[in-house]
C-alpha cells in the first residue's frame, strides 16, 4: 500500500476539486434580461426603477432560463483539467489540461453584472484560448481556484520528474 501526501489525493488518479454551474447570464436571453433589469439606475425607496418596471413581466422568462440551464452544461475543475460536462449526464464535452493553462481571463458581457457572473477564458502560454466557460457564477472565485490548481499541477509534475530522475 502506498502512502499519500494528502489523504484521498493521488497523482495517478483524477479527483474532482470543484463544480460550477453557469448562471442565467450565460445565455443571450438571460443577458438581455440582465441588461433590461439594470437599464434604469434611478432608485425609488432604495429599489432600482428598472426592477419595479421590468421585474414582474420578465419573471417567467427568467424562470425559463433558470430551468433550461439544468439541461445545459456544468464546469468541473479536477486535479488534472478543467472540463465542460453535460448538465444532466456525465458526458465530457470538452476540456483543458491544467498544465497547459497559463492565465484565466475574466470577461463580463453586457447583462452579466446583474447575475454577478462572467465568462472565463482559459489561455495557453502562446495566448491561444484553450477553453471558454460562459456565464460562470462567482467567476472570480472559480478563476482563482483554476489558477491555484494549475500551479499545484505544475509543482506536482516537477516533483514527480525529480523523484523519477533519482531512481
Amino acid at each position: 500500500m502506498s502512502v499519500q501526501a494528502i489523504a484521498g489525493v493521488s497523482p495517478g488518479i483524477e479527483a474532482r476539486i470543484m463544480t460550477e454551474f453557469p448562471s442565467v447570464g450565460a445565455g443571450s436571453l438571460g443577458r438581455l434580461i440582465g441588461v433590461l433589469m439594470d437599464s434604469i439606475p434611478v432608485r425609488l425607496f432604495g429599489i432600482k426603477l428598472s426592477y419595479l418596471a421590468f421585474g414582474l413581466p420578465l419573471a417567467p422568462f427568467g424562470a425559463l432560463c433558470f430551468f433550461l440551464r439544468l439541461l445545459g452544461a456544468r464546469y468541473v475543475l479536477t486535479n488534472r483539467s478543467v472540463q465542460i460536462r453535460s448538465g444532466l449526464g456525465i458526458q465530457k464535452t470538452s476540456s483543458a489540461d491544467l498544465s497547459a493553462i497559463s492565465d484565466v481571463e475574466l470577461e463580463v458581457q453586457p447583462g452579466q453584472d446583474f447575475y454577478r457572473a462572467a465568462d472565463l477564458r482559459l489561455k495557453a502560454t502562446n495566448g491561444q484560448t484553450l477553453l471558454l466557460l460562459p456565464g460562470v457564477a462567482d467567476a472570480a472565485a472559480f478563476r482563482n481556484a483554476i489558477l491555484r490548481a494549475a500551479e499545484a499541477r505544475r509543482l506536482v509534475q516537477s516533483s514527480l520528474a525529480t523523484i523519477n530522475a533519482r531512481r
